[in-house]
Order: C-alpha cells, then sequence, then structure tokens
C-alpha cells in the first residue's frame, strides 16, 4: 500500500515540489563536488586504498564490452580493483525487459568493433552455460579475475559448451557457493544505489560501461592515480565517420524527446548541431515522460539518472541549472500546442525550448504567460496556436509516436530512427550515448558504393 502510495505520488502535478527540490539536489555541481572531496577526506581519513568496484554479470552484453578493459585498467592507475560477480538486474530498475534485452544485444553487436572488441554473440547465452561462467568466475581471485573473465566470456556468447567445461574443471565451486556468492555481490550492488552488471564504483559515485569510463579516468587522473604522466585513456572510440559531411542525398533522422527527460535536454542541442553537421531531414516526435505511461522509477534509479546526466551534461558542455519537472498538468498543456506548432515547421525548436525551461531556467512550462511567450518568440501568431491549448489532439499523436519508438526496442528516450529520405530502411538507436552511432551509419549509407 505505501509503496503504491509512493507510485502514485510521483506522477502527480501536486507532488512538483518534493520532485523538483530532489531533481536540484542530485543535479547540483555544487552537490557533486561536495560529495566527491568528503569521500576522499573520510577515504583519508580511515585510512583506506584507493579502490575500484566492478560490477560484472557474466550474460550481461555490456560485461562483455568492460571486462576488456580491466587488464589496461589495473596497469594504467594505481589504485586497488575488486571485481564482483553478481547475478540479475534489480527487476524494480528494470522496465519494458524483453525490449530491454533485444535492445542491449543489437546495441554490443553494433559497437563492439568500435571498441576493438570480438563480440561473438548472436544469441543470449542458454542457463546451462551461464550456471558455468558464473561458478568458474565465483572461484577466480581478483588478480586472474581479467584474463579469466574475458576467456569466460568469449566462450559463453559463443556457446563454447568444451571450453566452458575445461575451465570448470580447474575452479571447483559448490552450486551452493556460486548462489551466495552471486547474493553478496547482489548486495553490494544494492548497497552502491546500483541495479545492472558492468558497471565501476569509486568513492560514492557509479560509471556505467564503456560510455562512463571516461569520467572514472578523469576522476582517478586529477587524484594523481595516472601511472603515465600523458594520461592518455585506456577506453577510445575507433569511430570512422568525419565531424561534418554534405552528400547530394539527405536521410531522414527522427527525434522522440520526452519533456520530463535530463538525457533528452542533454541532447538537444547536439540534435540542433546535427542538422548543420550532417544531411539530413529532422523529423520531431516526441512521446510522454516514462512516469505519465504508468512507469515507475525507483529513487535509486532517479538519483543515478539525474546525477549521471548533468555530468555528462558538463562534459558537452551543456549544463543543467535550476530544474523544473513538468509532470502532469505542465507537459499536458505544453504538449497539447505541439501538434500544430509542428505542422508549421517549429516542432523541435518548441521542444528545444521547453526542455532548456524545464532544466536550465526552473520554469513551470504550464503557465499560460510562458507558453504565448515562447510561441511568439518562435514568430508564430499565438491567436492562433492557443485555439489547441488543453486541447486533447496531442494524446493520438504521442501515443503512435510512442508505437513507432517501440518498434525499434526503444522505450527510453531519447531515442532515434535513421531511415532513407522515403522512410525505407529503419535503424533505431536508444540514448545519447549513441549519437556518434548516427553518424556511422549516416556517414556508411550516404558514402557506400550503392548510394552513388
Amino acid at each position: 500500500m505505501i509503496q503504491a502510495f509512493r507510485n502514485f505520488i510521483v506522477r502527480r502535478t501536486f507532488a512538483y515540489k518534493l520532485r523538483n527540490k530532489a531533481m536540484n539536489m542530485f543535479s547540483s555541481f555544487e552537490n557533486f563536488q561536495t560529495i566527491r572531496k568528503k569521500a576522499e577526506e573520510s577515504r583519508a581519513a580511515e585510512g583506506r586504498e584507493h579502490k575500484v568496484l566492478y560490477f560484472h554479470k557474466v550474460d550481461d552484453p555490456y560485461s562483455h564490452l568492460t571486462v576488456h578493459y580491466i587488464e589496461k585498467f589495473k596497469n594504467m592507475y594505481d589504485v586497488e580493483f575488486k571485481p564482483i560477480l553478481v547475478g540479475e538486474e534489480d527487476p524494480a530498475a528494470l522496465h519494458e525487459p524483453s525490449l530491454y534485452k533485444d535492445y542491449c544485444l543489437e546495441d554490443v553487436k553494433r559497437i563492439a568493433p568500435y571498441y576493438a572488441v570480438d563480440f561473438p554473440g548472436t544469441n543470449y547465452p542458454e542457463k546451462n552455460l551461464v550456471n558455468k561462467a558464473n561458478s568458474i568466475l565465483s572461484s577466480a581471485s581478483s588478480e586472474e579475475f581479467a584474463s579469466l573473465a574475458k576467456t569466460v566470456s568469449h566462450a559463453l556468447w559463443s556457446g563454447d559448451l568444451a571450453k566452458l567445461e575445461e575451465l570448470e574443471a580447474s575452479y571447483q565451486i559448490s552450486e551452493k557457493e556460486v548462489i551466495e556468492n552471486l547474493k553478496r555481490g547482489n548486495e553490494i550492488r544494492n548497497d552502491c544505489d546500483y541495479y545492472f552488471g558492468s558497471a565501476f564504483y569509486y568513492e560514492k559515485e557509479l560509471y556505467w560501461g564503456v560510455d562512463r569510463l571516461n569520467h572514472l579516468e578523469d576522476r582517478l587522473t586529477e587524484l594523481g592515480l595516472h601511472k603515465s604522466s600523458d594520461n592518455e585513456p585506456i577506453c577510445l572510440l575507433q569511430t570512422k565517420a568525419p565531424e561534418t559531411m554534405s552528400a547530394d542525398k539527405k536521410v531522414n533522422l527522427t527525434y522522440y524527446p520526452s519533456l520530463n527527460s535530463p538525457y533528452t535536454f542533454i541532447s538537444a542541442r547536439r540534435v540542433k548541431e546535427f542538422q548543420d553537421q550532417y544531411p539530413i531531414n529532422l523529423i520531431t516526435r516526441p512521446v510522454l515522460p516514462m512516469l505519465m505511461r504508468m512507469m515507475v522509477i525507483p529513487t535509486f534509479k532517479g538519483k543515478y539518472i539525474i546525477s549521471d546526466a548533468a555530468r555528462e551534461g558538463r562534459k558537452y558542455g551543456y549544463e543543467m541549472k535550476e530544474i523544473f519537472s513538468p509532470i502532469g498538468k505542465p507537459a499536458r498543456k505544453a504538449y497539447s500546442l505541439f501538434p500544430l506548432i509542428d505542422s508549421m515547421g517549429k516542432g523541435f525548436e518548441y521542444i528545444d525550448e521547453l526542455l532548456k525551461a524545464s532544466f536550465q531556467d526552473g520554469i513551470n512550462i504550464g503557465n499560460n504567460e510562458y507558453l504565448e511567450e515562447t510561441v511568439t518568440n518562435l514568430n508564430l501568431d499565438w491567436s492562433v496556436i492557443k485555439k489547441d491549448l488543453n486541447t486533447s489532439k496531442w494524446k493520438k499523436v504521442l501515443n503512435d509516436n510512442v508505437n513507432d519508438m517501440y518498434q525499434g526496442n526503444c522505450w527510453g528516450v531519447p531515442s532515434f530512427k535513421i531511415t532513407d529520405e522515403d522512410g525505407s530502411n529503419p535503424y533505431y538507436v536508444w540514448g545519447q550515448d549513441r549519437m556518434w552511432l548516427l553518424k556511422e551509419e549516416i556517414n556508411r549509407r550516404l558514402t557506400s558504393p550503392q548510394a552513388k
């Protein structure tokens, strides 16, 4: 009953003060710096070594990528490294699990070559193979974990039963001990306020996957823990697409934003720049925030999302400042004007302004005066646009948008879709982390022999 009440509260307009306070607290750069400073002071006072935890889940595709950087990481940084084997994800943090699993597998297939990692998986491994992988790695010491985990992961995703059985013969452990080991791993992960595998943790801060290793490396380098004076990062993408390109043809780039998404906010400026950098027809198809789609985001996940998005925003020079969450009536009012504004060619610009208001200026976007000013600044006639205010036409539009987004196994935002100009050959990606991959796909389409 208590949880149901909390779930109800987080979706309601009248809870905005508590929601805004929490979001501003988690995104604050000042709080971020204070937490880091206090964590280091506590570590030093307690006489603890610099220690990085790594959560590895054998049947998580992203863990296959991260495990390839452990040896490099240990060789490059003067830290104690502690690998921790974990089991299933926290179900409270997992939305649309079937879509999630399908998308993760496809995503790793796509990005592994750009990290010079061989990912042999075509399907998720069978349970008996997963059990053997967990059994082997439960017996491994911290010192041998990195090398062994790479071998185990390749055998697991290749479906190489013989190799796993060969390894298992050298690493004897009971089934009960494996279960207890995974249970302990999950408890440690949960105590760190995290919920997936393939993540690193250092002194109150989490770093998920290869996409966030740069933040961990930066932090450790600032602490003087980089063993080399050149401070070169260990994890670099090997991309082929140019920073800008021109072509006779264009592709369609569909953008699926949400008005309550911090990741959408930090992506918006780069989407805008995309129009100048690449030959695209930008199509904006907003969707309802997850909370307004009856999904529940537990506090620990919400905290990570906001703090991580704020960290990424600072990386890209687009910082979150004063936040006013538009969940509920503000979002509904703002969305009600979108279809008409979009029909007049200003859909993206309108969404971009709403995001800046919500995540930088602390403005209630449901305020009529604000909406009038925004529409006017877009050089549109408020007397025409306001006729759609609080009407319900937008509901079908956004529902169609989310259904289209789901076609690509994408449920979160921002998501993207590339098609040829006639709408064929859809290519979906999820997240602002994959905007570089959009460029790779566009470059492939427009420079391949078939495109000429």
